[in-house]
Parts: structure tokens; sequence; C-alpha cells
């Protein structure tokens, strides 16, 4: 008999002797809880993620896996039922989720906005405006360099509609100027950074931001460029392996008094990156 055969021997003549002794069997231990959330590139890369997590444990126990993905990407792994909730940030695809039964309900959690970035030389001239239409028009009329993350992100979404708003048919109109990249928002900022292109992000990715480079806020306050956040429980009645008691309890936090407060504290360089804005779900 070879060695590993007779190790399996002596452990369950072992395991067997301990049985007939009346030990029994070892203790077993509980599984953590511990829920999958799929979410948005912008709050794991604004650092939201990194900060609010460990509360999140602390308070209510659970261990939240994230996945972070581009908006349309997440809500497709939550309808794959590979993963318990969404958090992303694009209203409209959040609410389609939900009417095709794919989640329970949609609760508004927090807000900032998105800000127009471009090198500091600004090449369109469009540095001070208010209105982020008018600066697209400048930025293709001139042929600018623009980086799309071009990712069915909600930051990519936006962008898009932002187009549209402006009279403009992006995918008929681009030339080579407009680069659409395929990845996530720090990797276009990235990108934007070594090529001196205008691009569209979140603030809050933003401000967490290192590598700015030549990079600078040029257009800001066009209330057209609002961002929420809004977060889903999967129906567990489509998926029955969601974990639903977790994940509400998940929301649950991230909607309540003390969840707000820790949203609204977290800041990078002094600057406030979110700010709370639970209402009732569908809202």
């Amino acid at each position: 008999m070879n060695a590993p055969a007779r190790l399996v021997r002596t452990v369950a003549a072992l395991w067997v002797a301990l049985i007939a002794a009346g030990v029994g069997p070892p203790p077993t231990f509980a599984q953590e809880p511990s829920i999958v959330v799929a979410s948005t590139t912008s709050t794991q890369d604004s650092g939201l993620f990194e900060y609010l997590l460990p509360l999140v444990k602390q308070k209510t126990g659970i261990t939240v896996k994230v996945v972070a993905q581009g908006t349309g990407q997440a809500l497709d792994t939550a309808r794959r039922g590979d993963a318990d909730v969404v958090f992303v940030h694009a209203r409209e695809a959040e609410l389609k989720f939900v009417a095709e039964g794919e989640g329970v309900a949609r609760y508004p959690v927090m807000y900032n906005d998105f800000v127009l970035i471009g090198p500091a030389s600004d090449p369109a001239r469009v540095a001070g405006l208010t209105d982020v239409e008018v600066a697209l028009r400048r930025i293709k009329d001139k042929g600018a360099p623009f980086v799309s993350r071009g990712d069915r992100s909600g930051t990519h979404l936006a962008e898009l509609s932002l187009w549209t708003e402006a009279g403009i048919n992006i995918e008929q109109d681009r030339g080579a100027w407009y680069k659409s990249i395929g990845q996530g928002m720090g990797a276009a900022l990235n990108f934007a950074a070594s090529s001196n292109a205008y691009l569209l992000s979140d603030r809050g990715t933003w401000i967490h931001f290192k590598n700015k480079g030549e990079l600078r806020i040029l257009v800001q306050g066009d209330r057209h460029l609002f961002n929420q956040y809004g977060v889903i429980l999967v129906n567990p009645k489509k998926h029955p392996n969601v974990r639903a008691a977790l994940g509400q309890r998940f929301i649950d936090f991230l909607i309540s008094p003390a969840g707000q407060d820790a949203i609204a504290r977290y800041r990078v360089d002094g600057q406030q990156l979110f700010y709370p804005d639970a209402r009732q779900p569908g809202v």
C-alpha cells in the first residue's frame, strides 16, 4: 500500500474510533454572511467602497464582495443571477431592470455630478461654459481629441445622451478625434491624461484620481450633468440563489440615517464626493 493510501486508511480508522468513543463529529461553523454587489467602476474608483464596506461589515455583519463593471454590464451580471444587489447610476436602465422583473425595487441612495474634463490648453475653448451641449459642439467642430468609455456604463450612457441633446449623432459624426476605449473611468482618465483629450467623468472618480497631468475641470454646473445612484435587490423569485435577506439588510443600511451619514462623511482632500439622497423606492 502506498503512503497516500495508508494515510487515508489511518485517518478513516481514527475517525471511526472517535465516533465509537462518543466523541462525535467536529463542530460545524456557520458560513460568514456575504453578498455579491454588481456595481459601477465609479463607486470603486472613487474609493467609496474601500471606505464604506468596513462600516457595512461593522454595522450589519455582512461581507460585501464587489464586482466593479460599467452599469450595463453590472445589470447583465444581475440578470444572470450572478449578483444579489446592483448599485449603479443610470436611472432609466435601472427602472427598466425592475420593470422586467429582474429587480425588486429601486432605492435612490446618493448623487453627485458629471464634469467635462479637458487639457489646460483647451483647444476647443470650452473652459468656463455652463452649457455642456455648447461645449460638446465646439469639441466636435474643432475635432479636438475626446475619450469615450464606450463600455455601456452609466457615464457612457450619460455621454451618449448629451451628444444627442447637443444635436450630434456621434455614431455618424465621429471621426479620428473620438476615441472609444471600452474601459472604466480610471482607465479613461489615464488615457485622456496621456493624450491631452477631453472626456466626461463623474466628479467622485475625478477627485480621487491622482494622475491628473494637464487635465482640468472645464465645464460643470449644468443641470444635465446630474448623476444619481440607485440600489436594487435582485429578484429572488426569478433567481432563487439570491441572498435576499442579506441583500435587503445591505440596502436598508445604505438608506438608513447611519448609512446616509457615512456616505456624506466620505471625503478626499477635504472634498465631499457623494451627497445622500435616499427616498422611497421607485422615485
